[in-house]
């Protein structure tokens, strides 16, 4: 006995795309890698909402990028520089209670 079917549908007609799928994958992800969520908070956001967040936190990292750009420029052609060098007379010396984990006593 052949089987036909009734309805001609695509079968994506009942269900999510794999295209739909990944891009929610690649938001859980990026909440998660960039913005500290954990799986489950960023499943259990509305989609909306998950959306807000995830454009907020693209606004934000771009923010922080231009900052850091700014102020790489700014700083590199000034005379003074942002590292020191910990010499004995700066550097700070060793608590009472951790030199014997130093093999200094």
């Amino acid at each position: 006995m052949s089987r036909t079917w009734r309805c001609r549908s695509p079968r994506t007609f009942f269900g999510l795309t794999d295209e739909y799928m990944e891009s929610v994958y690649e938001q859980f992800f990026f909440l998660k890698y960039s913005g500290g969520w954990s799986f489950s908070e960023a499943y259990n956001l509305p989609i909306g909402l998950r959306s807000w967040f995830t454009q907020r936190l693209i606004k934000q990292l771009e923010m922080e990028k231009e900052a850091i750009e700014q102020a790489s420029k700014s700083g590199g052609g000034s005379k003074t520089s942002s590292t020191h060098t910990l010499t004995p007379d700066n550097s700070p010396s060793m608590p009472p209670q951790f030199a014997p984990f130093s093999g200094q006593e």
